[in-house]
């Protein structure tokens, strides 16, 4: 039994986070920094739970939307005007784990298989197994270089394809990629660092009343886990439908030039590279505005996200501490 994600003490900042990644997917993830035992994965699979089943093709081994893209195999059946039918999946968490191959990521053709028999068969990997779900990467900074450079090529990309000896297969790979890191324990380049939409720091609560809190709901849960799903139901549902009616909002929430601008004004001031920074915030905050109800980005709106989606894009100079950004940041929301 999953714990409720409405019963999450505090955290609020990663919870905002991943909806957003949900209400637009092309955010591009989230990054999670900070020690252990602070509901990282707890998180992420009560959002999961939280959410409802999505349509996918039956029997799809890839889980393809029926709107597409599509896998392989259904491009052949539908080349050969077989009918897709539907079913609903509820969506899940796939854990990478640390020292996976990269044919264990991507998936592997047997070509000896397409030689003698003249047909494909194609051996799912990781990537196959997360499309539309939720990708969970722990310890991110651990992987090697090339495997996160897979990762996050095929969540901006989604679509992965892999080719052996003039044979190839295709399926999408859309998911919602969330990674973990100790900074303690060694830094991700800056280039992977800037791939990942937003990124969250967490840390251990510290205020007694929550801590006090969060063990009378662990202890609540594990004594009755039905009647503590029963006791946060209400609110359970409530969310689901506000991240339902936001994700149906989204392209209806108006990208005005006041809020292009807000977003410039403050990129422009801080020593960032690319446009990356510009293109998450405003995405951001257009998910957060229809996720609060409205069909406008406000001033509020940007400066509620300007931290998740710059705090592991600021750079700091030589003998310069990142902290010294961090206030630079903090002084510019202030301002607008």
């Amino acid at each position: 039994m999953i714990f409720p994600f409405t019963a999450i003490v505090d955290q609020e900042e990663m919870k905002l986070a991943l909806i957003l990644n949900v209400i637009d997917p092309s955010i591009g993830g989230v990054l999670i920094m900070g020690e252990k035992g602070t509901a990282k994965s707890t998180t992420v699979r009560a959002l999961a739970d939280l959410l409802p089943e999505i349509d996918a093709v039956k029997g799809c081994r890839f889980c393809c939307s029926p709107q597409g893209p599509f896998c392989s195999d259904c491009l052949d059946k539908i080349e050969k005007n077989q009918a897709l039918e539907n079913e609903k999946k509820k969506m899940r968490v796939v854990e990478l784990p640390l020292g996976v191959t990269e044919d264990r990521v991507v998936g592997s053709l047997d070509i000896e298989h397409a030689i003698k028999r003249g047909e494909k068969r194609f051996e799912p990997g990781i990537l196959a197994d997360a499309n539309r779900n939720f990708l969970y990467v722990d310890e991110v900074n651990l992987l090697e270089d090339h495997i996160v450079d897979l990762l996050l090529d095929s969540a901006a990309m989604g679509i992965n394809t892999v080719e052996r000896e003039g044979v190839s297969f295709v399926h999408p790979a859309r998911f919602i990629l969330v990674g973990t890191m100790n900074p303690e324990e060694g830094e991700l380049r800056p280039q992977l660092l800037d791939r990942f939409g937003l990124c969250v720091q967490v840390n251990s609560i510290r205020d007694k009343a929550l801590r006090v809190e969060i063990l009378k709901r662990k202890a609540e849960f594990d004594d009755d886990h039905e009647g503590f799903h029963k006791k946060w139901q209400n609110a359970q549902a409530e969310l689901a439908e506000k991240i339902i009616n936001a994700k149906e909002r989204l392209k209806d929430v108006t990208i005005n030039e006041e809020s292009v601008s807000a977003v410039v004004d403050i990129t422009a001031e801080l020593n960032l590279d690319g446009h990356r920074a510009d293109i998450v915030m405003l995405k951001a905050a257009r998910a957060f505005a229809a996720f609060s109800g409205r069909t406008e980005i406000t001033h509020e709106d940007i400066k509620k996200i300007a931290p998740l989606a710059l705090r592991h894009r600021l750079k700091r100079l030589p003998f310069e501490d990142i902290s010294q950004e961090a206030e630079k940041l903090h002084a510019i929301l202030e301002r607008i």
